[in-house]
């Protein structure tokens, strides 16, 4: 391609990097789709520090789900790099040299008006992209006969379940799994014929003509017609030592199964005792590990080089070094752990019998329950300052990141090499902090263990992981692994009753919304929820959402809230759903109507709700948590 042109071809907003399309993803473009590459391409060289997100909790997290224990550490969690002034001055080196790095893929493309079928490097297709305010217009043209048309992206890929991407091999497919006889490297035409039956693509060798219609590479017989996977790693422009022994599988560039981030989130609390504990440990692992006793801790205090150890408490940096070698030695930790480690200190700090001192990430006030809720709620509290930091710790194709199957997707890696960072973003916003009464949650969960119904949910979870078992998958498998209970039920539940309503009130759209269930297990159990804003953009810190915490608005939402619960467009039909074997659906009385929201407000993707444990649907009055009061 010509040097003479300027680098940059769109932008992205930092959560689009995050959730949609980061690293290993491709971004479709008005004329053509690139590829994100891996962490190894990404400089921030040159710019102020302003990229770097302080979060010791998540950059910990982070450690433990991606396994680094004794190797390199993740020290830093990076924005994507930007610089003030690229839109205003558009030539200026930060314009064309600062940004994500990305690679046009696929590289092979189709000219629109000739339909010649070529790979870039070919030297078939010129680039295109003079215009520095206008980016957005980078295209590739094929000169020919016609013209300069453009040549768009030939759109089949290679995929496996390994998270490897590949060309699709247009050329030895054409002819039958072997070479041209005539041209070593042969000119293509691709024809698509359109209809409404799946692809109706035809293939064809200008040099001997050879034909082959896309179709004979689609579906289960087709994959007999693809060769095996080459393990390639576009992102990381590597190929796997060991290859790859999946199937490839055909796919679309623009399908929806393509990428699914590995993500993991935690909010900015108040520094604690156990913070600065937790930062040490990840500082200093190597040096700290052999401490196991009083004696070796005096032993080492007494160093000049470990003088820093006067500042703990001998008792507490032991148990926490012991605490640490303990999740080292249990193996690798799925995805679900990682969160619930998170969830933890975020509950002690909501939770608190007093609210922190605020800071400028945090400031939580209590409001007083109303009279009429405090047989529902033991604490209501105003967010009324948060920040929210989420990382990207790596990504899957074709399975997506289950927390209710962790084990089957597999996790494909951003870099090549150790890095010592990940991509992260931050939102601020605002939130409510709601605290359900333990001892109501406690009495009603005794009373539905055993009930039919909740067996039923049970029974249905396992179906769901036995269903969605890999034959890839070895060794033990627990159908009951990962079972929220009831108790996560009723207060998931409760949570999307209160977005539904609070969304028709507080001026943000459903979508700008979103939640933290805190359920804990039975052993550590807990009573909370949070619903908060989570846009990147100013939206999010407009108060709208805190002052509906205060009376008489709070009362009036609640009872709203149960009073849409008792019915639904779609009953008796929703009403009476039951996950009844062969069912594996993981909800109840619930549906689009009635409790679904959308993918970025719900953190379970709609799964695990059921209106019958929150108000009468059934006629067992004893399956409903709420006070009687409140019933509608």
């Amino acid at each position: 391609m010509s040097s003479h042109y300027f680098r940059r071809v769109g932008a992205a907003r930092p959560s689009h990097l995050m959730y949609t399309a980061g690293v290993g993803a491709l971004i479709d473009l008005p004329n053509f789709s690139v590829l994100v590459k891996g962490l190894e391409s990404w400089s921030h060289t040159g710019l102020p520090g302003g990229y770097l997100v302080d979060e010791p909790r998540l950059r910990a997290a982070v450690n433990r789900a991606l396994q680094l224990y004794g190797r390199a550490q993740i020290t830093e969690l990076r924005t994507a790099p930007w610089a003030e002034g690229a839109d205003n001055s558009p030539k200026d080196w930060a314009a064309q040299a600062v940004g994500v790095p990305v690679t046009p893929f696929p590289q092979w493309l189709r000219c629109t008006a000739c339909n010649v079928l070529a790979a870039i490097d070919t030297g078939e297709f010129a680039f295109v992209n003079n215009n520095p305010r206008t980016p957005h217009e980078a295209k590739f043209v094929h000169d020919c006969k016609r013209g300069k048309p453009l040549a768009v992206a030939a759109r089949f890929t290679l995929v496996c379940t390994a998270g490897h991407l590949d060309e699709f091999p247009y050329t030895p497919f054409v002819h039958g799994g072997t070479a041209c006889p005539k041209v070593p490297r042969p000119k293509l035409r691709m024809k698509d014929h359109g209809g409404n039956q799946a692809a109706n693509v035809t293939l064809e060798c200008v040099g001997c003509g050879a034909r082959r219609n896309i179709r004979d590479a689609m579906g289960e017989r087709g994959r007999r017609n693809l060769p095996a996977c080459r393990g390639r790693h576009p992102h990381l422009g590597t190929f796997e030592d060991t290859g790859c022994d999946r199937e490839a599988t055909l796919m679309v560039a623009g399908a929806s199964n393509q990428w699914f981030p590995v993500t993991l989130s935690a909010l900015a609390l108040p520094p604690g005792k156990d913070d600065d504990l937790a930062e040490l440990l990840e500082k200093r692992w190597a040096d700290l590990q052999p401490i196991t006793s009083r004696a070796i801790y005096d032993a080492f205090a007494a160093s000049p080089s470990y003088a820093y150890l006067k500042d703990y408490d001998p008792d507490e940096l032991i148990a926490a070094i012991e605490a640490r070698r303990a999740g080292e030695a249990g193996g690798p930790a799925p995805g679900p752990v990682a969160q619930a480690d998170l969830l933890g200190p975020e509950w002690t700090v909501l939770a608190a019998p007093r609210p922190p001192a605020p800071t400028d990430d945090f400031a939580l006030e209590t409001v007083p329950v109303p009279g009429a809720l405090e047989d529902l709620f033991s604490d209501v509290r105003q967010v009324q300052r948060l920040r929210e930091v989420r990382t990207l710790i790596g990504f899957t194709r074709l399975d997506a990141p289950d927390p209710e199957t962790p084990e089957i997707a597999t996790r494909v890696r951003l870099a090549r090499t150790s890095q010592t960072w990940v991509p992260a973003a931050e939102v601020r916003g605002e939130g409510i902090f709601l605290r359900v009464r333990e001892d109501l949650v406690a009495d009603w969960a005794a009373r539905v263990e055993k009930s039919s119904q909740t067996t039923a949910h049970r029974e249905a979870f396992a179906r769901f992981r036995t269903n969605r078992r890999s034959d890839r998958i070895t060794g033990p498998f627990d159908p009951l692994h990962g079972w929220p209970g009831a108790r996560y039920i009723a207060l998931h539940t409760l949570s999307h009753l209160l977005i539904r309503t609070i969304a028709l009130e507080c001026g943000y759209n459903s979508a700008s919304l979103a939640e933290r269930i805190y359920a804990g297990d039975d052993s550590d159990p807990r009573t909370g929820i949070l619903v908060y804003t989570a846009v990147p953009d100013s939206e999010g810190t407009l108060g709208g959402l805190v002052t509906l915490a205060e009376e008489p608005h709070f009362e009036r939402i609640v009872r709203r809230a149960l009073r849409d619960a008792a019915h639904c467009s779609s009953d008796p039909l929703c009403a009476e759903r039951l996950p009844h074997d062969p069912a594996d659906h993981l909800h109840g009385a619930a549906c689009h109507v009635c409790l679904f929201v959308s993918e970025t407000t719900c953190e379970r993707g709609n799964r695990f709700l059921d209106r019958r444990f929150l108000v009468p649907l059934d006629d067992d009055p004893g399956l409903v948590l709420t006070p009687t009061g409140l019933v509608p």
